[in-house]
């Protein structure tokens, strides 16, 4: 149950940062972040009246305010990097911040076998190597590669306290509630500071209606990845859970070739190829 579910994490973030690197292609990567927040908060909100979930609140909340605050931050980083340069080659810096709950867990006493340490070297080498990184270059890459290194951090943390925000499902969807209004709120303020700075809001063009779809769904993948990665760490070692989960890039480098016909290379190939075979060992070890 743990590897399927984080492994559904990792579709459901690899292709939520897909969209969102597209977006912010053409919209401010904070009005990204702004806009597809609030749409997950206003469906997570139906859902914690209709399901009485307001029964659930207590102390652990604050845990989710913790990751509702980390979020925008991880979130604009990862977006703003993924618009700087190809995205097979940032998404997979993003999987560095697996240490975090990798750490916590074996702060906790969770004490992996030998082949589970050998699944999650292979898996995080092959997710890294599946990118191709160039740590050399133009300036505009150096500052992609800052910006995805600022989000692993955030993700890590991110993935660590939102596995500490509930433990029953009314509860994780109150978590999340909380979570995305706590984005829309950090999220909203750092982009009324952009725009008071001169930075722009929206387009040339005014509000990208025809893109509201494409923001709902970056907002509601990002937000059910949240729930299966919860699940998966509830039910399972964190260890596994988060370096299963920590696959997305590899899922966002294969929706760029296939969508933006990027071209991966032969040290990329062999990557995905270790992912794949990390996974398996995770799985099975």
């Amino acid at each position: 149950m743990t590897a399927l579910f984080a492994l559904a994490t990792s579709v459901l973030y690899g292709l939520a940062d897909f969209g969102g690197g597209l977006l912010t292609r053409r919209i401010p990567a904070l009005t990204v972040v702004v806009v597809s927040q609030l749409i997950s908060a206003v469906v997570l909100g139906l859902i914690v009246v209709t399901t009485g979930a307001w029964s659930e609140a207590g102390p652990k909340l604050w845990f989710a305010v913790a990751a509702g605050l980390v979020g925008p931050v991880a979130m604009i980083a990862f977006y703003q990097a993924l618009a700087l340069g190809p995205m097979g080659v940032v998404s997979p810096l993003g999987t560095l911040g697996v240490a975090v709950p990798v750490g916590v867990g074996l702060a906790l006493g969770e004490r992996p076998g030998l082949v589970t340490v050998g699944g999650i070297v292979i898996a995080v080498t092959g997710v890294v190597l599946a990118g191709g990184p160039q740590l050399k270059g133009a300036p505009v890459q150096r500052r992609a590669i800052l910006l995805a290194l600022v989000a692993a951090l955030g993700f890590g943390t991110v993935f660590a306290l939102i596995a500490e925000a509930s433990t029953t499902i009314p509860g994780l969807f109150l978590a999340l509630f909380v979570q995305r209004v706590t984005n829309v709120i950090a999220g909203g303020a750092a982009l009324c500071v952009s725009v008071r700075r001169g930075a722009p809001a929206l387009p040339d063009a005014g509000f990208p209606w025809a893109s509201v779809p494409a923001l709902a769904f970056v907002g509601l993948a990002d937000v059910a990845a949240n729930g299966t990665y919860s699940i998966a760490a509830q039910h399972g070692p964190v260890t596994i859970a988060a370096v299963l989960a920590s696959l997305y890039p590899v899922v966002t480098a294969l929706a760029a070739r296939g969508f933006l016909r990027e071209r991966l290379q032969g040290l990329q190939t062999v990557g995905a190829s270790l992912a794949l075979l990390g996974t398996v060992l995770l799985a099975t070890g």
